[in-house]
């Protein structure tokens, strides 16, 4: 990759963002933000992930404003209806039971800033994942290892056992886990 001595950021909670751009070889230096995540009437679901990920750029900018920032915000999504985390185990079940033998749609919206030269690009990605019909022990075995109780949708496409339910995805395998590489990695590129 072909980055200056820009210094990058990484704007985010979660542990497997940071995995996956530890694979695009730069360096970088990660931070959380709060912020108000709330949804809104009558907004799309590429607008919702867009408009977080702008809102966690700008509460992102008030902590560093001198190199590269990266937010993002993903959402599961099952006939409409958005997944979040689970509340609890018995939370975990209920959703790998709605997730079972159905395909469930992934969106991440992220931002790549350039505070040096005040760019931003905003974008998105969308991912078809499907779940192969799960038994009951299959659930609470994944459920007890309590690896889905800190991931949207309740599974994690690359935990050991999570990665057994799904059957297909059309679409980014990055994005399943929180960011789309390819786009991000080109945002980069445009903004630098």
């Amino acid at each position: 990759m072909i980055i200056k001595s820009t210094p990058i950021y990484l704007a985010s909670k979660s542990p497997r963002r940071k995995v996956l751009l530890k694979q695009l070889n730069i360096k970088f230096k990660v931070f959380s933000v709060e912020c108000d995540e709330s949804l809104k009437k009558n907004e799309s679901l590429i607008q919702t992930v867009k408009r977080i990920s702008l809102v966690k750029l700008d509460a992102a900018k008030k902590i560093h404003n001198d190199g590269i920032i990266i937010t993002a915000d993903t959402l599961v999504v099952l006939d409409n209806e958005i997944i979040g985390k689970p509340k609890n185990k018995k939370d975990a079940v209920r959703i790998l039971k709605k997730l079972s033998n159905n395909t469930h749609k992934v969106y991440t919206g992220f931002s790549v800033y350039n505070a040096l030269k005040n760019i931003t690009v905003t974008d998105y990605e969308k991912t078809l994942v499907t779940f192969k019909k799960l038994s009951g022990s299959e659930i609470k075995n994944y459920v007890n290892t309590g690896s889905p109780l800190d991931k949207a949708g309740a599974y994690g496409i690359q935990d050991d056992f999570g990665a057994v339910f799904v059957k297909k995805i059309n679409g980014c395998y990055n994005n399943v886990m929180g960011l789309p590489l390819f786009k991000v990695y080109n945002a980069i590129l445009r903004v630098e």
